[in-house]
């Protein structure tokens, strides 16, 4: 199975990952045609860099003939803006900026996903990055108090932001990884200057994004976790902890705008293989319940889905003094343990959760696409030892493309299948 591992011992941000995938081996053309097909007059500029005595690669976004940054009036010139009446958002896209002011070009989250939606992307890559803005869009609405629609990102929404997400969901997506794992996140420190004032490290906008994940402060006292890096993580979903056991086959080292002498400012991505390709452990998490509306169960089952549970199953059981009751199961991978078991107590009637870990054997997962007379449609396919045992249209694609061409649904999903097969 192939993996990759991220070590974010010195953070992560959106130019860092682009650098580290690109170190890595991942082709520039594919990470330039994405930005081309973004229509924003922006290009990548690559070079190797030295960081602390670790040669890396720093990607560079220019706007025109500018960099980005300063095409959008992110420099150290003292500027005048005019008032902007949405909610701003928090801080800084780039490590090593110091925006004192609010960005002019401010994006709302429907812009950005129709800029997206509209380029000439695979659906794959569409998918992480629109996931990683409504991720900062949620997590933006929840410090403003206010409805997602109404969030207009400013640093994030400028074209500097949104080709790192973009062309990273290239990059990831052109390694074709059946799984991604990460290390605990290195904040860092100090305090970092926002839109509404100065903030202890991590700020608001990222340290809501880190909920849940496993996060720690060490070394510098600089911001090293950004809002778009933070997102990014949370899109790929991977699976936190040390290193798996792998054989390293590529190692790539993304640089951050800062150069400490004794700290080196880089992402590390090491992809290779494990042999542990069938088998792995998942958390269960169970409970059983005779006293609570099945309305709020079927909630408690949509917002497990969305804190990051792997499958949420509901079985009808029978329990003391002959009750009928409900057999609530989640799975979960061990870092989505505490928040998932804290969802169980809050939410349900339950006194008692179990929690114990399971070995399951599981097929390697990859995605391929297919061109239908409805569009271009994911088919997820289940492999073992390369040969295919499952190939399955990807729901979501087939149900939007239904929709849009006022076709029954089983209709794109045949398609779909005899697109694979041919």
């Amino acid at each position: 199975m192939r993996i990759a591992y991220l070590n974010c011992f010195a953070g992560i941000s959106g130019d860092m990952f682009l650098g580290a995938l690109i170190d890595a081996g991942v082709d520039p053309k594919v990470l330039n045609e994405a930005v081309a097909a973004l229509n924003l007059n922006a290009t990548l500029k690559i070079e190797k860099v030295d960081r602390s005595g670790i040669s890396s690669t720093k990607v560079h976004v220019y706007e025109g003939e500018k960099p980005a940054e300063e095409a959008h009036g992110h420099h150290q010139e003292q500027q005048t803006h005019t008032h902007q009446p949405h909610p701003k958002t928090q801080h800084q896209q780039k490590i090593g900026h110091n925006h004192d002011h609010e960005h002019i070009h401010g994006r709302s989250l429907t812009v950005i996903r129709d800029l997206i939606n509209t380029a000439s992307l695979v659906p794959a890559v569409k998918h992480t990055a629109i996931q990683a803005f409504e991720l900062l869009g949620a997590s933006e609405a929840r410090i403003h108090n206010v409805p997602i629609e109404k969030i207009h990102f400013h640093e994030v929404g400028a074209a500097d932001a949104i080709v790192d997400i973009v062309a990273t969901s290239a990059g990831i997506h052109s390694l074709a990884i059946d799984k991604w794992f990460c290390s605990p996140l290195n904040v860092g420190g100090g305090m970092v200057d926002c839109a509404h004032g100065r903030f202890p490290v991590p700020a608001p906008a990222t340290a809501d994004l880190l909920r849940g994940l496993p996060t720690y402060s060490a070394h510098i006292e600089e911001e090293l976790v950004t809002p778009t890096g933070a997102a990014l993580v949370r899109a790929l979903d991977p699976t936190f902890g040390p290193q798996p056991a792998m054989r390293v086959e590529q190692i790539g080292y993304g640089a951050g705008t800062r150069n400490s002498e004794d700290f080196p400012n880089v992402l590390r991505l090491s992809i290779g293989e494990t042999n542990d390709a069938t088998h792995s452990s998942v958390a269960v998490l169970e409970t059983a319940i005779d006293d609570l509306s099945p309305q709020v169960l079927a909630y408690v089952t949509e917002r497990a889905l969305a804190l990051g549970a792997l499958d949420v199953m509901s079985i009808a059981v029978q329990m003391k003094k002959g009750r009928l009751g409900t057999l609530l199961t989640v799975l979960a991978d061990d870092a989505q343990v505490p928040i998932l078991e804290d969802l169980l107590l809050r939410e349900t009637s339950t006194l008692g959760v179990r929690i114990h870990h399971e070995r399951r054997s599981c097929l390697d997962r990859a995605h391929t696409t297919v061109v239908t007379p409805y569009g271009e449609i994911r088919i997820k396919l289940g492999s073992r030892s390369g040969e295919v045992f499952n190939a399955a249209p990807e729901f979501e694609d087939c149900r939007a493309a239904a929709a849009k061409h006022n076709v029954p649904l089983k209709l794109v999903q045949q398609a779909a299948i005899a697109a694979y097969l041919r």
